[in-house]
Parts: C-alpha cells; sequence; structure tokens
C-alpha cells in the first residue's frame, strides 16, 4: 500500500466515523431540546419525537445529497479518464 493509497483509506474512515456520530448527535441533541421544551410546556414527549424525527430526516437526506454529488464527481472523473484503470466502465 503506497503512501496516497493509505491517505485515502484513512480519509475515508475519518469521513464514516464523522457521518456516523452526525447521524447519532445531531438528532439526540433536538430530541434533548425537545423534552425540555416538553418538559417546561408540561405536554407529553410530542416536541422530542418531532425534533429527533424532523432532523433526522434532514441528516439522512443531507447525506444522500452528499452521497449523489459524490458518485456524480467520480463519473465524471471516469468519463475525462482521470479515474484509476481498474474503476474504468466503458
Amino acid at each position: 500500500m503506497n503512501l496516497q493509497e493509505k491517505r485515502e483509506l484513512n480519509t475515508g474512515f475519518g469521513d464514516a466515523l464523522a457521518r456516523a456520530v452526525e447521524l447519532v448527535v445531531t438528532p439526540g441533541i433536538f430530541a434533548l431540546l425537545g423534552w425540555l421544551l416538553d418538559r417546561q410546556l408540561g405536554t407529553t414527549p410530542i416536541f422530542a419525537f418531532v425534533f429527533f424525527f424532523l432532523v433526522l430526516g434532514y441528516v439522512v437526506w443531507k447525506m444522500w445529497m452528499g452521497y449523489v454529488a459524490d458518485m456524480n464527481r467520480h463519473e465524471a472523473a471516469l468519463r475525462l479518464g482521470k479515474g484509476k484503470g481498474s474503476d474504468r466502465v466503458e
């Protein structure tokens, strides 16, 4: 494994960890805020659930759009011949 491949692998691990933390922590923070709001208003945990699922939906949508953009860039690079030889699809 050369230095460039090792760097790409480490970048991939870092990106995956960042996405995993974002997927778990962000909806959790908003659920906590919703729970605090529910407690202040004396309601059932409706705000906690609504905030959690809205933010979870947004995070999943954001990750999906990032994936689509990455794949479009990858396909464009392959069409221009800038990709690795083994990645070329003709």
